[in-house]
Parts: C-alpha cells; sequence; structure tokens
C-alpha cells in the first residue's frame, strides 16, 4: 500500500466479534481525517464451531498481514442475558485477541455504548443510527454493508476519537474510557 504525502500511516482496524459473521473495518488516519480503507464481513458458515473459528482466525490474520493496523479496536465483553450467546461471543473474541496478539498489534476494547455514544451522542443509538454516522464521518455516499462491517468501523472511529485525539497514544496505556492491552513481542 502507498501511502501519499496527506496521510499520518497509521491504520486502525476494527472488529465486530462473533462466530458466524465477523465485522471488520480498516481507516487510516490522514491529516485530512479518516480515510475508509476497506470493510466487510467475514462469514463462517462452517456447522463446527471449531471449523468456524478457524476460518474466522485465517481470515483475520490475512485482513492484519494486508492493513498492517497500528492499533486493532475491538467490542468489549458485555453481560448478555442468554449465557449460550454471551460464551459465543465469547469466543469469537477470543480468536480475535489472539490474532492481533500474535501479530503484536495493540489492542483496544471499547463497550458497545461507549462506541455509539462516540459515534452518534448516545450510548444507546439504534444499529441504523451508527451506521448512517459511520457514513457520515467517512464522507461516504452509501453506508457500507452489512452492519457488522458499519459496528466495527465504528470501534475504529471511536478508537481514533478517544485514543488518538485525546493525545494518548495508539499503544497500550490506553483509551480514555477504553481498555487497553499489548500484545508481547513476538520472540
Amino acid at each position: 500500500m502507498i501511502r501519499g504525502a496527506t496521510t499520518l500511516g497509521k491504520v486502525i482496524l476494527g472488529i465486530d466479534p462473533g462466530t458466524r459473521v465477523v465485522g471488520w473495518g480498516a481507516i487510516e488516519i490522514t491529516v485530512r481525517g479518516p480515510r475508509l480503507l476497506g470493510a466487510g464481513a467475514v462469514v463462517a458458515s462452517e456447522k463446527d464451531l471449531a471449523e468456524r473459528l478457524g476460518t474466522i482466525r485465517r481470515e483475520l490474520d490475512r485482513l492484519i498481514a494486508h492493513y498492517r493496523p497500528s492499533a486493532v479496536a475491538v467490542e468489549e465483553a458485555f453481560a448478555n442475558k442468554n449465557v449460550q450467546s454471551a460464551l459465543r461471543i465469547g469466543e469469537g473474541r477470543g480468536v480475535v485477541l489472539s490474532c492481533a496478539a500474535a501479530a503484536g498489534v495493540p489492542i483496544h476494547q471499547y463497550t458497545p455504548a461507549t462506541a455509539k455514544k462516540a459515534i452518534v451522542g448516545n450510548g444507546a443509538a439504534h444499529k441504523t443510527q451508527v451506521a448512517a454516522m459511520v457514513a457520515r464521518r467517512l464522507e461516504l455516499r452509501e453506508v457500507p454493508k452489512p452492519l457488522d462491517a458499519t459496528d466495527a468501523l465504528a470501534l475504529a472511529l471511536t478508537h481514533l476519537e478517544l485514543g488518538v485525539r485525546s493525545k494518548l497514544p495508539l499503544s497500550p496505556k490506553g483509551a480514555a474510557r477504553g481498555r487497553s492491552s499489548r500484545a508481547p513481542a513476538a520472540g
């Protein structure tokens, strides 16, 4: 990827975890503001959970190698009334955290409410409101599809807003109001 003179060379990869669909979105920080590099979803259709997680791992490894992010912003675990759903989301998050850690990329975690508040101004905003504001902030003509991708872009923009623009480093010491961790250096 060739970077022009207007870029700052920082890429944030947002990831909305799951075990069937994982949304992702990559933005680059430029002097003019964030620029969309790519967005989409990894869809794992295998029936076996382990096979789905393996598919997600391979695709996330490929995305991290392609975009070489300075930071990964991921949805933080949250309490869910359905215990099975919470466990499945946790398994998907584990794959995301493992991929970023293996690549040595700093990980920043934000709750859904924190991301919604940072993007829309309302921590209880609906997914469609978040999607519309993501498109507006990135100056896109259309809302990226699927909504899992816009959720991931919202996480990346949240990190830009809370972690970068507040003068906090992209690396581990963290994002205000979000939790951060640093992957250990590869040995």
